[in-house]
């Protein structure tokens, strides 16, 4: 009697294999052994190659898959190729090639050879698949953590250079550690904001109304503009300045009134100079607005860092009725 391991499991029925092939999402090309131009030749694509290149059976068997190459094909990955394959290894790499309308793609090969029982290659199957979309989204996320690591570094020297300002601004313990707890923590909502955009951006309209909004119980604040996105590298100074404006109105200007009113405006200038962003913030009904007696942090930022990061022409007016600060900045791609 025959056991279980003693049977001999029936060899697949080509048409079952191919019928497998002819369904598979992967791209499968068989071509001939040979090598050398004008070798090897195509003998077999599957309908889901035909869908990834554009090109119809008809049009490529007998052809080398060289047609594919183009431009951006990158000869070091061929060469390894080569190599593999006139080993006698099976070979896996990505690279990028052309379809038949001209647009480039990624696809990732693993070519494998079919050998006779004596050991000699009579063919090469390949299977290939379409990457591009995943090599596009490593990029994008290899390129967020280059400007998160640019933006860390950013910050650190940001926080060291707002911690020796608070220090010298500061008269005593208590201002300094109210000062610095909402510098930082004005630094933390603005990059809250940054990083939940994927451009790594973030509003004007969201920075004004990050540090304002707590503040307008009795609906004294009025804020328009237009939607203004501001990169990184110009939200983070901005958002500090418009916390220091917040806080001197909050401490001595309109909103230490409760009749006070704040007015704040935005909009973008487009002129010969280039785009550049507007903004007024206007304090009406507070206290009388003198001229400080020294020079204190929100001071220097508005006067000189703001204008020193992003290029800001700044204008302070103590006028009677209240704060008026005028500021135009230069947005990126503007000449100014």
């Amino acid at each position: 009697m025959r056991t279980r391991d003693d049977a001999t499991t029936p060899a697949p029925d080509p048409e079952v294999l191919r019928a497998a092939v002819e369904a598979s999402g992967e791209a499968i090309m068989i071509t001939s052994a040979e090598l050398d131009e004008p070798g090897p030749r195509i003998e077999y694509v599957n309908p889901a190659f035909t869908r990834m290149t554009g090109y119809e059976a008809h049009e490529v068997l007998g052809r080398t898959p060289r047609l594919l190459q183009g431009p951006e094909t990158e000869r070091a990955v061929l060469d390894r190729m080569r190599s593999a394959l006139a080993a006698g290894e099976a070979f896996q790499a990505e690279a990028v090639n052309y379809r038949k309308d001209g647009t480039s793609y990624v696809v990732e090969w693993l070519i494998t050879p079919v050998r006779e029982a004596d050991g000699r290659i009579t063919r090469w199957v390949s299977a290939q698949r379409d990457v591009t979309e995943r090599c596009a989204y490593e990029e994008r996320q290899a390129m967020m953590v280059r400007e998160l690591h640019h933006r860390v570094k950013n910050t650190l020297a940001t926080v060291q250079a707002v911690l020796n300002a608070t220090v010298r601004s500061s008269l005593t313990i208590p201002e300094f550690t109210r000062a610095l707890s909402g510098r930082i923590a004005s630094l933390a909502r603005t990059h809250a904001l940054i990083t939940e955009d994927l451009a790594q951006a973030a509003s004007f309209d969201g920075l004004l109304r990050a540090e304002l909004e707590p503040y307008d119980e009795r609906r004294r604040l009025t804020l328009e503009g237009p939607k203004v996105v501001l990169p990184s590298e110009l939200a983070v100074p901005v958002g500090m300045a418009l916390h220091e404006l917040t806080t001197n109105a909050l401490r001595h200007g309109s909103l230490a009134d409760p009749n006070g009113r704040l007015l704040v405006t935005w909009w973008v200038e487009d002129g010969t100079a280039g785009r550049a962003l507007r903004f007024d913030w206007a304090e009406h009904g507070g206290p009388l607005a003198e001229h400080p007696t020294r020079e204190g942090f929100g001071h220097r930022l508005l006067n000189k860092v703001l204008a020193v990061q992003t290029g800001a022409e700044v204008d302070v007016a103590f006028a009677p009725d209240g704060l008026h600060v005028s500021i135009r900045m230069p947005l990126p791609g503007s000449a100014a």
